[in-house]
């Protein structure tokens, strides 16, 4: 069994050793998660990407909407507006 000591700053930083890096596929910006297991045991996970993690971290594009859902939103509004209109031309 390996181990990796680590010392905690005044900050309460700690640098990860590369080794352990390497075998969590981690790099600089990429997050980690200490998890508390039943038992109390502490591990250190990587935060791999999700569709959660990922809302919001991408700007739209020019020309783009930020906010799909009200678009959304109003899209079917105007659509529902649209056939009562045609309904009531009946």
């Amino acid at each position: 069994m390996a181990r990796y000591v680590s010392t905690i700053s005044s900050k309460g930083q700690v640098t990860i050793p590369a080794d352990i890096r390497r075998k969590l596929g981690v790099n600089a910006q990429d997050k980690i998660a200490f998890v508390v297991t039943e038992n109390e045991r502490i591990e250190l996970r990587a935060e791999r990407f999700t569709l959660e993690t990922a809302i919001g971290s991408i700007e739209a594009l020019p020309g783009e909407s930020a906010d799909l859902d009200r678009e959304i939103k109003e899209a079917t509004e105007e659509a529902i507006a649209r056939k009562m209109r045609r309904l009531h031309r009946q």
